[in-house]
């Protein structure tokens, strides 16, 4: 029987047990108290994570291509994963792209990590157990991490609350929605990727982006780099992993890395609290009064918004 002992598969995780360590990131995904276990034994103040870098932009732009790219030009400076999060299985809940295809050239890559993790309807694209995963790759020897969101537009501004650097990925054509985006997506950017420059509307692309950024007077400190990549040949890739060390750099001189990082640890506290607080209310809808009032619901003759305050009160 294989381990199920969190302390023990954490130890064999750090030993290069592969194995052992998708079990850790299998436990935080099915939650209770498994996760727990795993959560306090990687929760350490001294955790040295390097880099946690997030790809994210419309579905086609290339995420999958480019993340391999970035992946093998990162590994000069020593071990990579990735978070790749998929659309979940509307009919068992788990990732449906499984391991990224394009990813494969790293499959032999003892230094590499690819993970498909489901998102579960998690709006923003990022499943709620992206943080845990995090820190379960770091304590096992994985300090520099790439999450890819799944593409679901601009609803994946919460990428933002989750990793040190964000990275936009468009492709030529995109300009003409800029101003569409610019409230979300755009906003969210550390960084800035056209993939699929070999395409006619690269540099059109990237001009709308400038523009963009030129008219955006309460942006201080970093100006997001606007880069034209062709992720399929690689070109461009390492000027890109170049934007990010850079913007590595200036968030830990500035003071903002530790800043974001305490932001990170609110929001995932909250969002836990959150969830927890909605499985408390989904565990008591039912029963006789919940009957009753979803009856006057249907039949029209209460509004939903005070039959959930008839609920929320019963609750109290």
């Amino acid at each position: 029987m294989p381990p199920s002992d969190p302390a023990e598969l954490l130890a064999r995780a750090r030993a290069g047990e592969r194995r052992a360590l998708g079990r850790l990131l299998s436990m935080v995904e099915g939650g209770g108290e498994r996760a727990q276990q795993v959560a306090r034994l990687t929760f350490a103040p001294s955790a040295s994570v390097e880099q946690v870098v997030g790809l994210t932009g419309a579905p086609g732009a290339g995420k999958s291509t480019l993340a391999s790219g970035l992946v093998a030009a990162a590994r000069d400076s020593g071990p990579v994963a990735v978070l790749a999060v998929d659309p979940s299985s509307p009919w068992t809940g788990g990732a449906i792209l499984g391991d990224r295809v394009r990813m494969q050239d790293h499959a032999d890559d003892p230094g590499v990590f690819i993970r498909s993790m489901a998102s579960r309807g998690a709006l923003g694209g990022l499943a709620l157990a992206v943080p845990e995963a995090v820190r379960v790759l770091v304590a096992s020897g994985y300090p520099r991490v790439v999450v890819e969101t799944v593409g679901v537009g601009q609803a994946e501004v919460d990428v933002v609350g989750a990793v040190d650097t964000a990275v936009v990925v468009v492709t030529p054509g995109w300009g003409d929605s800029v101003q569409v985006a610019k409230a979300g997506l755009l906003e969210v950017a550390d960084v800035f990727v056209v993939n699929k420059a070999d395409r006619p509307g690269a540099a059109g692309a990237r001009r709308d982006l400038e523009a963009m950024l030129d008219l955006d007077p309460d942006r201080q400190g970093w100006r997001p780099p606007v880069l034209a990549t062709d992720a399929l040949s690689r070109s461009g890739v390492a000027e890109v992993w170049e934007a990010v060390d850079g913007h590595r750099r200036w968030l830990a001189a500035s003071g903002e890395l530790e800043a974001r990082r305490r932001r990170r640890l609110l929001d995932e506290l909250q969002a836990i609290v959150v969830r927890r607080l909605e499985d408390e209310l989904r565990a008591g809808s039912g029963g006789a009064r919940w009957e009753e009032v979803t009856a006057e619901v249907l039949a029209r003759r209460l509004d939903p918004l005070a039959a959930a305050e008839l609920l929320a009160a019963a609750d109290h």
